[in-house]
């Protein structure tokens, strides 16, 4: 093969991930949710609260002050962190491996509509620390399903982070 077939190979394949990754496109569109859709969600995860702090994030705040946050409801796939942002992998065709990745600790996501990826966590800090919380198991049941998720939205450098409430161990 020729030097310039090769550079022209290149040059195309290029261009293919370049668009596979545009910043506010969901990646690999073909790989679609297993139940739900953007316009009817299966259902719902986290509760709504006037105010975007819990008692025990607050207290743990540095100054007792955390990051700015408000309480938003995204729609959204729940997604494995991990494999979407390093592999393009979502919906029913990564199902299973996405659980299997939530059992065993890897952050958990919400892949928007418009290809905004959010970081869901439990928001009550001092429980989720100490391991009093069920979301986690909320979210892997729920793992390729498109949800209605809603919680406090905190921002950083480019960072989306949703603190999910309503999963403390009862």
């Amino acid at each position: 093969m020729s030097l310039q077939k090769i550079a022209i190979a290149l040059g195309c394949a290029g261009c293919l991930i370049i668009t596979a990754v545009s910043a506010k496109d969901i990646l690999f569109p073909q790989m679609t949710p297993d139940k739900g859709t953007y316009e009817k969600p299966f259902g719902k995860l986290g509760k709504k609260t006037k105010a975007p702090w819990s008692a025990t994030t607050l207290a743990a705040g540095v100054n007792g002050k955390p990051l700015k946050g408000k309480v938003v409801t995204v729609v959204g796939e729940i997604i494995d962190f991990s494999c979407y942002t390093q592999l393009g992998k979502h919906g029913t065709k990564h199902r299973d491996c996405g659980q299997k990745c939530l059992k065993n600790g890897q952050p958990i996501g919400l892949l928007a509509k418009d290809g905004t990826v959010y970081l869901l966590m439990d928001e009550e800090h001092d429980q989720r620390r100490d391991g009093l919380t069920t979301f986690r198991t909320a979210a892997i049941e729920n793992m390729a399903y498109v949800m209605e998720v809603t919680g406090t939205l905190s921002e950083f450098k480019g960072l989306n982070a949703l603190y999910v409430r309503g999963y403390l161990k009862k």
